[in-house]
């Protein structure tokens, strides 16, 4: 099977392996004639990142590069790439990488023309509304990661350096205007990262498709992303050059932000604060802590967990769903305990408060309250 598509859910999706070739025609037909491209700092020498601005200029669109973020990226990052993109005279943005690329230049593109502090677009009620929407460039969004999904969606996690809070940027119009998903400029991502970013994509699967919330879109969705990731992760786990292989798991990462407009929960709860206080990969702390949150909302999903294992071709219903999550980050090297990760004992009570006030709380099948939250992270530790 050819795996090669012109998606318009969410939005615009080139999907096939050397669409990178048409990044400068995607600036075009957006009337983008001076790409800010925003990518991190370890991507910034790569050859797949050096290629994508060689097509820029090939174009005569410039090869203006910004590199300066952090793998939590904070306000202080984006306040120099906003700054660099006003000085640059840019008229758009090229988010190129991993999440914590594609959610900062999301943002440097919303906050181009904006004049209040990005914390007062959090989402929160219709905060949204206070942007002027005419100040928002356009996005393309290339990932080169398959987990985040950030590429399919209309908000971006910024970190609070003083707080260490992540915060949620919302706003209708940063959902990127195309996205060239081109599964070959992921090749090259080392193991531990292709492990981490692909559970989540099942991280966001899942949670979506336990979550209490009505949307039967996103619950067919989610479905089918978590049977894509079981699939071909450990596959593209084993041969990083398997494009079949990451073709489906960029899908399946996408798959998982579309799907998560029905919810989020505890496992976000609980990766968001550890990751802004100890700095750890978002998807390799969401894989640790998933089997304790299984176990956490059992009483409420264990129906659903029971549906999801037989799509899944999963016998023993939720004890063999349980059991394939294990295996699985056993396959992936992936630790067992937050405490691997360099995450201690000594700030639980500050990482529940932080927990509690995520907005994935609302989204999780069972309340979560301070004393079972507190539990929950001793155990994950």
């Amino acid at each position: 099977m050819k795996l090669f598509g012109n998606w318009s859910y969410p939005t615009a999706i080139r999907f096939g392996a050397g669409r990178i070739s048409e990044l400068a025609e995607a600036c075009t037909s957006l009337g983008i004639k001076n790409p800010l491209l925003v990518a991190d700092k370890g991507l910034a020498n790569l050859p797949i990142t050096q290629g994508a601005l060689d097509i820029l200029e090939a174009a005569g669109l410039g090869r203006a590069m910004f590199f300066e973020v952090d793998p939590n990226p904070n306000e202080l990052n984006l306040a120099v790439g906003v700054e660099m993109y006003r000085t640059g005279g840019h008229d758009g943005v090229v988010a190129f990488g991993g999440g914590s690329a594609l959610d900062l230049g999301k943002m440097i593109a919303f906050m181009s023309g904006q004049t209040r502090p990005v914390w007062d677009y959090e989402d929160v009620d219709d905060w949204w509304t206070r942007a002027d929407p005419a100040g928002i460039a356009p996005i393309i969004a290339v990932p080169t990661t398959a987990g985040t999904g950030s590429e399919v969606g209309r908000a971006s996690v910024i970190t609070n350096s003083e707080t260490h809070v992540k915060k949620i940027i919302f706003h209708p119009k940063v959902l990127p205007s195309i996205v060239i998903c081109d599964p070959e400029l992921s090749v090259g991502m080392p193991k531990m990262i292709t492990a981490g970013t692909g559970m989540d994509a099942f991280a966001h699967n899942l949670e979506a498709f336990s979550s209490p919330h009505y949307h039967p879109m996103s619950q067919g969705i989610a479905l089918e992303g978590m049977r894509l990731v079981r699939e071909y992760l450990p596959r593209v786990y084993a041969d990083g050059t398997d494009i079949e292989a990451r073709a489906h798991m960029m899908a399946a990462a996408s798959m998982g932000a579309v799907a998560f407009q029905k919810g989020l929960g505890v496992i976000h709860a609980l990766s968001h604060p550890i990751g802004a206080v100890y700095n750890t990969h978002h998807g390799t702390t969401n894989a640790v802590v998933m089997p304790a949150c299984l176990r956490f909302n059992r009483v409420a999903i264990e129906g659903k967990i029971e549906q999801a294992a037989h799509y899944l071709g999963i016998k023993g219903g939720f004890d063999g769903f349980y059991d394939a999550v294990l295996e699985m980050n056993d396959s992936l090297g992936i630790p067992k305990r937050l405490s691997d990760m360099g995450v201690a004992t000594n700030r639980i009570d500050e990482l529940t408060e932080m927990a509690l006030k995520d907005p994935s709380v609302g989204g999780n099948p069972v309340a979560m309250t301070r004393e079972n939250t507190a539990a929950l992270f001793q155990e994950v530790i």
